[in-house]
């Protein structure tokens, strides 16, 4: 039977299994996918089944710089515990160095790019999973490649940010990049902040007022809420916001006393947005047992 890229294709997507092993697999097994899987069952390749499905919100953020260029990857786990283990943490490591060697755009082009013990950077994934007995997820990768000032910082392996200046030093940048992580502003500057957004701030300041601020003269009533907007503006800002590292400084009063700027940043935390699984143990014992 002739082996095809669809059929090694749905051998991957069941089995997780790398695409070299898959083809060996099929051309052992005359093309028969349920007996490549038990092939690879055997082999040890295809502990994999059935977990790509499952949910890996835990893992770790890791970063990879050389001057300039910096690349933060977000290599994801099931539970904490594999998130540590020293084999997840060595695949998650080599992935950001390969990402930052090969330049890579993106996740998909992460995954093809190669290993460095042999083959690409997905078939040691299926490994991986082969190993830990989890699912593991390449999920998110963001870099910078600059001629400016460019910092990385990464807290608790959870937390990853990157951080481009132009003008001030290094440590500047690191120091913006650990104030990014510790209050994640959502824009870097006032100029960033979206005009719908402070639209519909106005909008609410506007309903808060009492009659009697209401009845005040048109310009007066302008510079109360113009004041207000001001200061969620500088909640919501990188450069409004109090700078962590010194608080009695703002951070754009800091970048400018160093006679940097800040052109713009990268955040990312260890599964965001992905929705977790909260498993309730004891009440499906007692569902199954016919007491709940």
């Amino acid at each position: 039977m002739e082996i095809t890229a669809s059929l090694v294709k749905e051998l991957r997507e069941r089995s997780g299994a790398g695409m070299m092993e898959c083809k060996k697999a099929l051309t052992e097994n005359a093309g028969d996918i349920d007996a490549a899987i038990e092939y690879l069952r055997k082999s040890g390749l295809a502990k994999s089944i059935k977990k790509a499905d499952r949910v890996a919100a835990e893992g770790r953020i890791v970063l990879a710089q050389n001057g300039g260029k910096a690349v933060l990857v977000e290599v994801n786990s099931e539970t904490d515990f594999v998130g540590k283990d020293e084999n997840f943490v060595k695949f998650a490591n080599t992935v950001a160095q390969i990402a930052l060697a090969t330049g890579a755009g993106d996740v998909e082009a992460l995954k093809a790019a190669a290993y460095t013990d042999g083959g690409t950077v997905e078939e040691a994934r299926a490994a991986l999973i082969a190993k830990v007995g989890e699912n593991v997820q390449l999920r998110r990768l963001v870099k910078i490649d600059s001629t400016n000032t460019v910092a990385g910082y990464v807290h608790g392996g959870r937390i990853g940010v990157l951080v481009e200046l132009t003008g001030g030093n290094d440590e500047l940048a690191r120091g913006i990049a650990m104030h990014v992580a510790a209050m994640n502003p959502p824009y870097a500057k006032a100029s960033d902040v979206p005009a719908d957004f402070i639209a519909k701030e106005k909008e609410i300041e506007l309903a808060k007022m009492t009659d009697k601020d209401k009845a005040k003269p048109a310009e007066i009533l302008e510079k109360i809420v113009s004041g207000k907007i001001a200061k969620i503006v500088n909640e919501v800002t990188l450069t409004g916001q109090p700078y962590a590292l010194n608080s009695e400084m703002t951070v754009e009063a800091v970048l400018k006393k160093e006679g940097a700027d800040i052109v713009g940043f990268k955040r990312l935390v260890v599964g965001e947005g992905i929705e977790k699984v909260v498993e309730d143990y004891a009440a499906e014992v007692m569902k199954q047992a016919g007491l709940a």
